[in-house]
């Protein structure tokens, strides 16, 4: 399908995943810390565009209630649990320098997959975290290349970040598993391609206008 005929909607959950090395277990009490979000980070979102995630995009989000999940599956109990980021949660979220930080504390006693998950991100054999979120703010930059870049400068809403298997997409591979994440990316592309084309109808429009009753006053 052509480029311009697909774009992403705001009111659409956007999954972004970074594989940055960056989640770690924490041997004093059972916690996992990490950035499921980073800041001024260049990626490529399906070979359709690239996108960055300017800092400050969090300020005034709604983190009222934010799950923990592996692999974004949220059919399962979730790990740990953020509600209103207070102190009684099981997962903590802090703004800082780099980005959306977060440590969450693992029941490795009584939840076999809280221990699993410790010990595979212990081990190395999960690197990555990723996130679910709602866009409120965008700027498009580049629109009509055959590779624009999307600014997202304000996010409205998280509700989800997750420990993930494969957390980089290289090139034009973004988790190339969920083919709904990229029929959003595209979905948003056209979206902002459509508005830049009425914005230049509208324009057309008053150029001629203004031409006739340029002549009307002759």
């Amino acid at each position: 399908m052509n480029n311009r005929n697909k774009l992403p909607k705001k009111e659409l959950p956007v999954v972004r995943n970074f594989g940055l090395m960056d989640i770690r277990a924490v041997d004093e009490g059972n916690y996992i810390e990490g950035h499921p979000a980073i800041y001024d980070q260049m990626t490529n979102i399906g070979g359709w565009f690239n996108e960055i995630i300017e800092r400050g995009a969090f300020d005034g989000c709604d983190f009222t209630d934010v799950l923990f999940s592996v692999n974004h599956d949220l059919k399962k109990i979730p790990l740990a649990r953020s509600r209103r980021n207070n102190g009684n949660s099981t997962m903590q979220l802090v703004l800082d320098d780099k980005g959306l930080y977060i440590k969450a504390n693992l029941d490795v006693e009584n939840n076999n997959e809280a221990r699993s998950l410790y010990s595979a991100i212990k081990r190395g054999d999960i690197d990555g975290m990723s996130f679910i979120f709602y866009v409120d703010e965008e700027k498009w930059e580049d629109i009509e290349s055959d590779m624009p870049t999307r600014r997202i400068q304000k996010i409205k809403k998280v509700i989800e970040v997750s420990a993930v298997n494969f957390p980089a997409y290289t090139g034009t591979d973004i988790n190339a598993r969920d083919q709904a994440v990229l029929d959003n990316a595209a979905m948003a592309l056209e979206n902002a391609r459509s508005q830049l084309d009425n914005s230049k109808s509208e324009l057309e429009l008053l150029r001629i206008r203004s031409q006739i009753l340029l002549k009307m006053e002759e």
